[in-house]
């Protein structure tokens, strides 16, 4: 049995939960007037964001579904959105071993950016109330790595607006056909797991609109729309939807379904036509709409004030979860683990993220009131992470870690050094914590065998510094001694908090000789010592 509309009795029968409206009624509304437009297509978007569209959609209070466009990898769309109809399976992974299926039917059509014509005929629609944006944080950044803007970026600033090629330049120039067909307000939502991700959407929108009405490509009053009629609220979004599992194809099979095999595309994209993802899920929102907007409190969604968002975001990416999961993506791979969840047998490792996260972290995060930050912390180390069924790896966590150090790391030691009361030269695990991403930097696992480095953007200077070091060569202990002082990698200077003698300290330890990873965990991270 197919994933098809054809088949949507049949296939009714077999899942857990389902759509509980006209499929079809849905999607001719929604494409004749549509209020959802989704920039992004991957995993999280299918499992999650789209799963909260079609619960709403089932409360009765929502009669609309979403269109999605794909900006990155149009593979996506060609091999999976459109041999299935659109149609979707989310499979909810259950510690105990149950998986829950649940038939996604709210994506009413697929577009690419090749689809322009249809993309502006959307942002122009008066009733439109979201532009969303499931894109990775990489998808609003303008600048490469040496600081300059990408040559995309340039190319769309001194070409005409209707020709722009970075997705940044794209979303302003629909807005700017908006402003002139109708001035109607609307909404650009991030739901990617990125720090004040509206703000990251306004900043670039906000640039590009500027720098195109100096060179007179757009009027005066287009800036003054995009800061009265377009908002760009916060959300925090958290839920781990990992690679598809062959547990769960299996499982979908076994339902009856056919052809559900994993399509990794040439842009190394690994998607199904089903998503597994964990059933731990929060999404907060920031109450900050300007054409209405869809009821996403019957999604299980926090609709809450600014402030608030900023709490829940900062608890998570700081403190309760993302720094936890850095430690074990680093020293995982260099311990030579392949899952997330076989990482929390390990009583050492285990030891050193409650100590990062209780011990270090719980004493400085602001408690935001919708969730509870030790609960939070209880859910991640005692049910989300040893979850065999979530089959996530440290190598895909370890991705980009130079991109989240300065987040997960710094804004703890940051609080630190301003609170009157605490010192953080008195930071144990931390330090411990980041002298695992300088050893894993080494790409010696500690069997002494070479192993492969996740992707990272800097890894170019990183390699400059860490590729020809071995086990036991520990000289020149000065360039690493400046490579802690950059603020823009750690978020503070290693060296000005007190922390870098102790950062180097466990690095020399760790990065001795084989065999020195766990003899150095052991050492800290003793039963006594814990």
């Amino acid at each position: 049995m197919d994933l098809k509309l054809e088949n949507l009795d049949q296939i009714l029968e077999k899942v857990d939960k389902k759509p509980d409206y006209d499929v079809s009624k849905l999607r001719e509304d929604s494409i004749n007037d549509p209020k959802w437009l989704a920039f992004g297509s991957g995993n999280i978007f299918r499992g999650f964001i789209a799963r909260v569209g079609q619960d709403m959609i089932n409360s009765g209070e929502f009669d609309r579904g979403i269109s999605v466009v794909e900006t990155f990898d149009t593979e996506i769309i060609d091999s999976i959105y459109k041999p299935f109809d659109n149609l979707a399976l989310s499979v909810t992974l259950h510690k105990d071993g149950e998986f829950d299926t649940n038939l996604i039917a709210n994506l009413v059509e697929s577009l690419t950016l090749d689809n322009m014509d249809r993309i502006r005929e959307i942002a122009l629609n008066k009733d439109l109330q979201v532009m969303s944006f499931t894109i990775t944080e990489k998808g609003y950044n303008l600048y490469a790595p040496n600081g300059e803007l990408m040559d995309v970026v340039k190319a769309d600033l001194e070409n005409d607006p209707a020709d722009a090629k970075h997705l940044m330049s794209i979303v302003t120039y629909l807005l700017h056909e908006r402003y002139k067909d109708s001035g109607a307000p609307v909404t650009l939502l991030s739901m990617d797991n990125a720090s004040h991700n509206g703000d990251l959407v306004k900043n670039s929108v906000v640039m590009i609109a500027e720098k195109w009405a100096e060179a007179g490509k757009v009027e005066e009053g287009f800036l003054d729309y995009i800061n009265n009629e377009v908002s760009f609220p916060l959300s925090m979004i958290d839920k781990i939807t990992p690679r598809p599992a062959e547990v769960v194809q299996k499982h979908v099979e076994d339902l009856g379904f056919t052809n559900m095999d994993t399509v990794v595309t040439g842009k190394n994209t690994y998607i199904a036509p089903f998503v597994n993802s964990e059933e731990a899920e929060y999404l907060v929102i920031e109450d900050n709409f300007k054409n209405g907007r869809p009821p996403f409190e019957k999604g299980g969604v926090y609709i809450a004030d600014r402030d608030t968002v900023n709490q829940v975001e900062t608890m998570k990416v700081t403190t309760c979860l993302n720094p936890l999961h850095t430690v074990l993506a680093t020293y995982g791979c260099v311990l030579g683990y392949e899952s997330i969840s076989d990482e929390m047998k390990d009583d050492e490792l285990v030891a050193l993220i409650k100590k990062v996260g209780y011990e270090e972290g719980l004493p400085v995060v602001v408690d935001p009131g919708i969730i509870n930050p030790k609960d939070f912390i209880d859910e991640v180390i005692n049910v989300r992470f040893p979850n065999p069924y979530m089959p996530d790896t440290p190598q895909r966590i370890a991705t980009d870690t130079s991109q989240k150090v300065s987040v997960r790391f710094g804004q703890t030691i940051k609080r630190y050094m301003e609170d009157d009361e605490k010192s953080a030269a008195s930071l144990k695990y931390i330090p411990l914590a980041i002298a695992g991403w300088l050893r894993y930097l080494l790409a010696i696992d500690d069997n002494g065998n070479e192993f492969e480095l996740s992707p990272d953007p800097l890894m170019d200077e990183l390699e400059k510094i860490f590729g020809d070091r071995g086990l036991g060569e520990l000289e020149n202990i000065s360039e690493l001694e400046e490579f802690l002082q950059n603020k823009a990698i750690f978020g503070v200077n290693l060296s000005e908090a007190g922390l870098s003698e102790k950062v180097i300290s466990y690095y020399r330890e760790l990065s001795e000789k084989p065999g020195a990873v766990r003899e150095t965990l052991k050492k800290y991270l003793s039963e006594e010592e814990a």
